[in-house]
């Protein structure tokens, strides 16, 4: 009897990268509060911010039981957490911490997703799971295909259940989207996925 080798490298747990903007809090909101605290998964906001202070990490620990907290330099990646993009900020991974860096598109819509989901798909060694909910433009478009190349799962908000249906829009005409769903389904999603994987790492193969 053989147990599968079970990664034990700390950067080997899923990381869910949720993006968004404008009507976002409601799809945040409405995924945590059907999102298990124990899945595993780090769960990663990334709203599409550039000037405005972010009071998601003051408004969410009001809908879920795991920490949720405003991503500093150098913080620590940690399974069954939220982590919420400061503003003014692009956001990076890197030897299992999060790395902040000066916005690099200061002006007109910010990219902030498409950059984090590309750090996520060099620096990564876990699942990846990309989620597109309400905003206005495209951010993470252009980085979708680049999660699916690396065997990571992508999502989209349906757009009727999003206030601002753009930027799921923008995501599903990229051709690179798994999953269309409201935000209660994507957490169904998300766990089904998380847990999949758990159980194929721990399965037991006899010889």
């Amino acid at each position: 009897m053989k147990d599968l080798k079970i990664p034990d490298n700390a950067s080997d747990f899923p990381i869910v990268c949720v993006g968004g903007s404008a009507g976002g809090l409601d799809a945040y909101i409405r995924l945590l509060q059907n999102l298990p605290d124990d899945t595993g998964a780090a769960i990663v906001i990334v709203n599409h911010l550039r000037t405005v202070s972010t009071r998601l990490h003051e408004i969410l620990p009001n809908y879920t039981k795991m920490p949720v907290e405003l991503i500093t330099e150098k913080l620590d990646i940690q399974p069954n957490h939220v982590f919420i993009i400061p503003e003014k900020r692009d956001l990076h991974v890197l030897d299992n911490e999060f790395h902040l860096m000066p916005i690099s598109k200061p002006r007109g819509w910010p990219d902030v997703i498409t950059v984090f989901m590309r750090s996520l798909t060099e620096n990564w060694n876990g699942k990846l799971i990309a989620v597109i909910v309400s905003g206005y433009d495209g951010d993470g478009a252009d980085a979708l295909c680049s999660i699916k190349e690396v065997g990571g799962i992508t999502m989209a908000q349906k757009p009727d259940t999003a206030s601002q249906p753009d930027m799921p829009e923008s995501t599903i005409a990229s051709g690179c989207i798994d999953f269309i769903l409201s935000p209660e389904e994507i957490a169904i999603e998300i766990k089904r996925v998380v847990l999949a994987d758990s159980k194929f790492e721990n399965e037991v193969i006899i010889q």
